[in-house]
């Protein structure tokens, strides 16, 4: 309670969120790989092969140059044939919906009520999140992804969104195994993950300045998005900010994401394909990432009760922050 009563405050009567241009949800199908293919976040794709540093000066590394450089080349080939051979297909479902955060004794608390359309009574989905706990100096809040939506009696909103760039690679994957191409196998399943960021991305951008439309001014380029450089945030569960999966089960119902973009869920709320992406979509000015970081048993208590479930549930979802 102490930790809400201190978190990140708006002057809701000064600041009015922007409606988007339209609610309900859309699906993007067989989408072009060419387009996604250039919002590409490099630095990563070289993590995943262990080799440290930054695109594109990596290339030139004294340590690791020589390696970055035949990678990128084998990388470049492959995601010609990926592209022009069209072994991947692309897809994407997301949503805009009317939001508003749940009020507990009178304090804005910390689960996000998204609603079936804009008469804000029927409830589509509940999503329960977390707030940093630990003490915090008078200057600094602490955070909850709710603080970034308004109260009732405020209109504001959110997106949901999901998408995959891996429809089709088991198939292309098994294949390159037969062959006992490991290198291939690994090289074409990194390149499909740094395709669905890439989606991320690049969906992200046409909801800010398109769908939502909020920043329909942005002219960003790529090295600019990569570094979050734009309005808004997309938090995925699993995130530090929300970092308790099974909330994708819920959002996955709201966005209808196995029929609209053929990305489902496993029991433990991984996702299949899994060169895929899914979270939400803040429009908020001050919205930023964060870390929730540890939490104590009164939110473990709180959290299991507004989901429904009991202490030892809550403790299994929860256990990577539990501060006990």
């Amino acid at each position: 309670a102490a930790a809400r009563a201190h978190g990140f405050k708006t002057n809701w009567g000064i600041y009015t969120p922007p409606k988007p241009n339209f609610l309900g949800v859309r699906e993007l199908r067989d989408y072009s790989l060419a387009e996604i293919a250039g919002f590409i976040d490099w630095s990563p794709f070289f993590q995943a092969w262990e080799l440290a540093g930054r695109y594109p000066k990596i290339l030139q590394d004294e340590v690791v140059g020589v390696e970055a450089t035949k990678l990128f080349a084998d990388a470049q080939a492959m995601l010609k044939e990926i592209v022009q051979g069209k072994w991947l297909t692309a897809n994407a479902v997301f949503g805009l919906f009317p939001a508003n955060t749940v009020t507990v004794d009178g304090i804005p608390g910390d689960d996000i009520e998204i609603y079936t359309d804009e008469t804000r009574n029927n409830v589509a989905m509940t999503w329960h999140n977390l707030r940093q706990q630990s003490k915090k100096p008078d200057n600094i809040p602490n955070f909850c992804l709710a603080d970034y939506i308004a109260p009732k009696g405020v209109a504001d909103y959110i997106g949901g969104f999901a998408v995959t760039a891996g429809i089709g690679i088991d198939a292309r994957v098994a294949e390159f195994e037969k062959q006992n191409d490991d290198y291939s196998a690994i090289l074409l399943k990194s390149l499909a993950d740094r395709l669905a960021e890439a989606f991320a991305e690049l969906l992200h951008l046409r909801v800010r300045r398109e769908f939502w439309g909020y920043a329909a001014d942005e002219t960003l380029d790529n090295d600019a998005m990569i570094n979050e450089k734009y309005r808004g945030i997309r938090p995925a569960p699993g995130y530090p900010a929300c970092p308790e999966h099974s909330e994708k089960a819920p959002l996955f119902a709201l966005l209808d994401a196995p029929n609209k973009a053929g990305i489902t869920l496993t029991d433990s709320y991984a996702m299949l394909p899994t060169a895929a992406v899914s979270g939400f979509y803040f429009s908020h000015p001050d919205a930023k990432y964060f870390a929730t970081g540890k939490i104590d048993r009164d939110q473990v208590a709180s959290y299991a009760e507004r989901k429904g479930w009991d202490i030892e549930k809550a403790e299994r979802w929860l256990a990577p922050v539990l501060s006990y």
